[in-house]
């Protein structure tokens, strides 16, 4: 388990910025930090990598992170970090940018079959889309193992089509190596697809957290609308079909019968409607 009890002060933007956190995190665990630009979710993330300094106690497992008499280090703490510029060695193809994290061509070799990679194991940096080139940085930072999982909002700048096969991928990751994996978003059809716990901060400060349905999913109004969303989940409950929709950063849930469900399916954009007091989707 994973648990952080921390504050730090710093300057942000010129401005005094105050961070407070505690949560706990269990091992296995897949945890989104979910917040606005300059919330201090990279802060957080960096303090937990061992990047930064702060003030108060963290452990995971058995292992001091940091107290009042202790600072591991980061290469002591057995964590895999993914930045969002991928900060990978232009210089080295990409079966050698895993094998500089660890000398272990078997388990690289495992890596790049999970995640696709194996036609491009010989293929260098420049050569490779933004989507290849994170996938290479996810091999990269797994390949020492690392019992904790850090990435940084690893896949904000990349298009809607490369982030659904992706979070697929690392989905793929967290399940076969049951790695405890925090994730730092802004994106709320990510987190939902991705997390099973969300903590959500705001000016520095944890203003909620539990799962995602817990932390965003609203009750409908009864006033009339007419919005845009997109299918994150379509199941069937019963006799029914449950389209869960992302609007925002909010996320949101529709009924729908058989005969409608059959025209919908996952990453679907649709109009949000109402008529009379029934919510309906159409296709855009």
């Amino acid at each position: 388990m994973l648990k952080l009890d921390c504050e730090k002060k710093f300057k942000n933007k010129e401005k005094e910025f105050h961070l407070k956190a505690k949560f706990e995190i269990y091992e296995g665990d897949f945890c989104a930090i979910f917040g606005k630009s300059g919330s201090g979710k990279t802060t957080l993330l960096r303090i937990l990598a061992g990047f930064e300094k702060a003030q108060g106690v963290c452990t995971f497992n058995d292992t001091i992170f940091f107290d009042d008499k202790n600072f591991l280090s980061p290469q002591k703490r057995k964590t895999g970090f993914v930045f969002q510029d991928y900060a990978l060695f232009e210089n080295m193809n990409v079966e050698q940018n895993l094998l500089y994290a660890k000398n272990d061509l078997k388990f690289a070799n495992e890596l790049l079959e999970l995640l696709d990679l194996n036609k491009h194991k010989k293929s260098h940096i420049l050569e490779l889309s933004g989507g290849q080139k994170q996938r290479v940085a996810l091999a990269r930072a797994i390949m020492q193992k690392p019992k904790l999982l850090l990435l940084d909002e690893p896949f904000s700048a990349l298009d809607n089509e490369i982030k659904v096969h992706l979070h697929d991928y690392l989905l793929n990751i967290h399940k076969t190596y049951k790695i405890t994996t925090i994730l730092i978003s802004h994106d709320v059809s990510e987190v939902y697809k991705l997390a099973n716990k969300v903590i959500i901060l705001e000016n520095g400060t944890i203003i909620k957290e539990g799962s995602p349905n817990e932390v965003f999913l609203k009750t409908q109004g009864s006033q009339k609308f007419v919005i845009k969303a997109r299918i994150l989940n379509l199941q069937k409950q019963d006799s029914i079909f449950i389209a869960i929709l992302a609007i925002g950063n909010q996320i949101s849930q529709v009924a729908l019968s058989p005969l409608e469900a059959k025209d919908f399916k996952e990453n679907d954009e649709v109009f949000l409607s109402q008529k009379a007091f029934a919510l309906n989707l159409t296709k855009i």
